[in-house]
């Protein structure tokens, strides 16, 4: 079964929140850090996906332009009201760590949360890479990387897996961030996919990549499978310098940190969502 993209691909601005819904999201957005200002923030967010349904809202996040559907994607849902939870400590990390110039490779892209935002860092020699295989949040990615205008990013509509091939994606039904290729969705049952599958080796080789700077890898409990193969086939010339792991270690088949600990990498930072793990490059590599 495939998912169509139904996305309304129409003029950036026409859904620009009006009214008690544009002063839901200001305020939303205001809110703090601390226990009261997130419970206020979550109270909000709720409302106001209630209110939208299906149906989109335009906004800037970051400085970006974006048209974001948060009813059944969480990652839309806070880049759209909450934006400040978005991932803090590691936007943080990599603005102080990607210089001008950096290779980033996004695996899992989502609608371009960290993609775009990592092209904001870069400069225009930034190569930026977004890898997203579900059709209609692809259209979306493609989307809003039209509305900033930036050159430095490439989106790619396919899965990266521990081969080359076609794979079967499991699609969750209430929120499309939790597509895998392992039955880890917690929402319940949604559409069976098939889409192309690269391994991140391939990938990498077929874009022409002489190095990477970071890679993020957002697939649900299928970092290990990618990694595994990574290490195993692809020189170590081609090893990120920083990689970017959503913690998720009860859908691992194997120890995904002693293996990563296993090529050299050590913990850079470790917050609620991800670990981030950094690699010094060999001498004269």
């Amino acid at each position: 079964m495939t998912v169509p993209a139904t996305n309304d691909l129409s003029a950036y601005g026409r859904h620009a929140p009006r009214g008690w819904l544009a002063g839901l999201v200001r305020t939303a957005r205001r809110c703090g850090t601390d226990w009261a200002g997130r419970r206020l923030a979550f109270a909000l967010r709720a409302v106001g996906v209630r209110a939208l349904g299906d149906r989109p809202l335009d906004v800037e996040s970051f400085g970006l332009r974006l048209r974001l559907y948060p009813g059944h994607n969480v990652a839309e849902k806070n880049l759209l009201f909450t934006p400040q939870y978005f991932d803090p400590e590691e936007r943080r990390f990599l603005a102080e760590r990607l210089g001008a110039g950096f290779t980033f490779v996004d695996v899992g892209a989502n609608v371009g949360g960290y993609a775009l935002f990592a092209a904001t860092l870069g400069g225009p020699a930034a190569r930026i890479l977004a890898v997203e295989p579900q059709a209609d949040i692809f259209e979306r990615l493609s989307f809003n990387i039209r509305q900033n205008h930036f050159t430095t990013v490439k989106a790619l509509e396919l899965a990266v897996a521990d081969r080359d091939g076609e794979i079967t994606l499991f699609v969750d039904a209430k929120n499309k961030g939790e597509t895998s290729m392992r039955l880890v969705g917690t929402h319940g049952p949604g559409a069976s996919v098939r889409v192309p599958a690269r391994s991140l080796r391939s990938l990498i080789e077929e874009e022409g990549f002489a190095r990477l700077d970071c890679v993020k890898l957002d697939v649900e409990g299928a970092e290990d499978l990618i990694l595994e193969a990574f290490f195993r086939d692809a020189p170590a010339s081609l090893w990120p310098r920083l990689l970017i792991v959503e913690d998720a270690p009860g859908r691992w088949a194997i120890d995904l940190p002693a293996l990563i600990a296993s090529q050299g990498y050590r913990v850079a930072l470790k917050t609620r969502t991800n670990i981030i793990y950094g690699r010094e490059p060999a001498p004269g590599a």
